[in-house]
């Protein structure tokens, strides 16, 4: 064995040791990033100088439950990276299922798209890869996120709004003309108890709804009320606890036909889509 996959190991246990969901597989991914490959090479490469403190420093502070994705200084969302960082809500594999669904709509060559509670802008950044000529309008009232989604939609023509979703009468010029509103809100119930990586390092506002986690989402169901043109879709992520108020909040708006709750790839419920009458 060599002494870099020696160390892998040692990382490996280390974050094991610390509560870490996949330590190996952490241990990896920082070993190349520290030694500029990918990580189905990296146990073949020679460690140069000073790579053995660098790399302890990042194990140690991945130990400490600081997320891989601010380590790394990206994240993997569909088939793009985002830069991240302190600040930004790290995108989830599991809204990549709300992403799969937006992208095998049939919309027009030219549609306009909404990405409410935007983030890094990974859902805008992913949509416009498959919409070129997209008007992608990517929301958001952080100016921190934006900072973020700025740089990873910078070779793009998305439209950066700073703005509260929840604001009365948002954007009217928008009404009866958008053809999809995606969105994953903060929806998560206040007091919830989550994994030291995201109670420490994502940000709050981008994390918690309301007492039960509908806050945002009433609000994004009555823009997308507003704003969705005849036979436009929406799609919205919510917590695994309110599915059924999700469908509920749309159905109870007679705007709204083919309401449905989806699951992620874990079979989780994770996102509700609607359609405008």
């Amino acid at each position: 064995m060599t002494r870099l996959g020696q160390m892998i190991d040692a990382a490996a246990a280390a974050l094991a040791k610390a509560g870490v969901a996949a330590p190996r597989v952490d241990a990896e991914l920082l070993a190349a990033h520290a030694t500029g490959t990918d990580r189905g090479r990296v146990r073949f490469v020679e460690a140069g100088p000073g790579f053995a403190e660098h790399y302890d420093e990042l194990v140690a502070r991945r130990a400490r439950r600081v997320p891989l994705q601010h380590l790394l200084g990206t994240a993997p969302f569909g088939s793009v990276d985002v830069h991240v960082g302190p600040g930004v809500f790290i995108p989830r594999p599991e809204t990549e299922a709300l992403l799969e669904w937006a992208l095998a709509q049939r919309l027009p060559d030219a549609p306009v798209i909404v990405d409410l509670c935007t983030g890094s802008g990974a859902l805008a950044l992913a949509l416009s890869r498959n919409w070129p000529h997209a008007r992608i309008i990517a929301v958001d009232d952080s100016e921190s996120a934006l900072e973020y989604a700025r740089h990873n939609l910078a070779n793009t023509r998305a439209e950066l709004v700073n703005a509260d979703v929840t604001e009365p009468g948002l954007l009217p010029e928008l009404d009866g003309s958008v053809d999809l509103i995606v969105a994953n809100p903060p929806y998560i119930p206040d007091g919830a108890q989550l994994e030291p990586e995201v109670a420490e390092h994502d940000p709050a506002h981008a994390l918690f709804g309301g007492p039960d986690g509908m806050r945002v989402i009433d609000a994004i169901a009555g823009i997308a009320a507003r704003w969705l043109r005849s036979d436009g879709r929406t799609a919205v992520e919510h917590d695994d606890t309110t599915s059924e108020r999700t469908v509920e909040r749309f159905r109870r708006t007679a705007q709204f036909r083919d309401v449905r709750a989806r699951r992620d790839l874990a079979g989780r419920p994770r996102f509700v889509t609607a359609r405008r009458v």
